[in-house]
């Protein structure tokens, strides 16, 4: 009977997640129906067909092997960097001021400004990497400084008091404040690292990437092929979220039970 009960609470909790894509689904469909131009808006069921046509070839796994490459290295990048940085800003003042323009520059400046500048600089291949790198480290290094600047002052005082070293105050006080925001700024910055890097790859144009496969589409109007790659990113994007919010959730299981 439980076994029962739980089927229908995860089949309910799916309905819900699903019903609001079917609805939107529905309305792409109406409207390419009424449109009847595939080259300006293809069905859904043209853009799978597509997509089930190129996902048997491999010229489309190692174009997504080669855009996640890059663009995961870029990632990891600006959270390693984010990380220390951060965290000497928080140790130092100076060093904070010194950083705050940079950043703010960063934050403030386009997208499309970046990529064009940094194409003069180094070569089309490694753009999407250094494109996800400034997209993803003020993020990173914002959300992991003002979670260091929010730590409890008096458990801090109360570290000092019982002489803790500084492991295990890095384990008990900054970790368990730090890891919350780690997880939102990892979200957030995903999201921009991926879509700035595809774009990096449409403008940069290198060989056997998604944004490739994207231009081409556009150039020859190949709608169906350009909606298809679209859906291609959109659900990779999520299957990297969910696994990257999984180890985190992990990492904070892990650093409270040992805490």
């Amino acid at each position: 009977m439980s076994g029962r009960f739980d089927n229908i609470l995860t089949f309910k909790r799916l309905a819900e997640r699903l019903w609001p894509i079917l609805v939107w689904v529905a309305v792409w469909a109406l409207a390419a129906a009424l449109l009847g131009q595939p080259v300006l808006l293809p069905s859904p069921g043209e853009t799978v067909v597509r997509l089930s046509q190129l996902v048997v070839t491999g010229e489309f796994w190692a174009s997504i092997a080669c855009s996640l490459g890059h663009i995961a290295l870029g990632f990891l990048l600006a959270c390693l960097l984010g990380i220390g940085l951060a965290s000497l800003s928080y140790m130092s003042a100076p060093v904070r001021r010194l950083l705050a323009p940079v950043v703010g520059a960063i934050k403030a400046a386009p997208v499309a400004s970046f990529i064009i500048l940094v194409l003069v600089w180094v070569p089309s291949r490694d753009l999407s990497l250094v494109i996800s790198f400034l997209m993803g480290f003020p993020i990173m290094y914002t959300n992991i400084l003002q979670a260091l600047l929010a730590t409890d002052a008096g458990m801090l005082e109360m570290a000092l008091v019982f002489r803790l070293s500084t492991a295990k105050r890095i384990r008990s006080i900054y970790l368990s404040q730090v890891l919350p925001s780690f997880e939102a700024a990892c979200s957030l910055a995903l999201g921009f690292c991926w879509k700035a890097g595809i774009a990096a790859e449409v403008i940069g144009l290198p060989d056997h990437t998604i944004g490739d496969h994207l231009h081409d589409a556009k150039i020859y109007l190949d709608t169906p092929s350009l909606f298809a790659w679209t859906l291609a990113v959109i659900v990779l994007s999520i299957i990297i979220e969910k696994a990257v919010r999984a180890l985190i959730a992990r990492a904070v299981a892990y650093v409270e039970a040992h805490a």
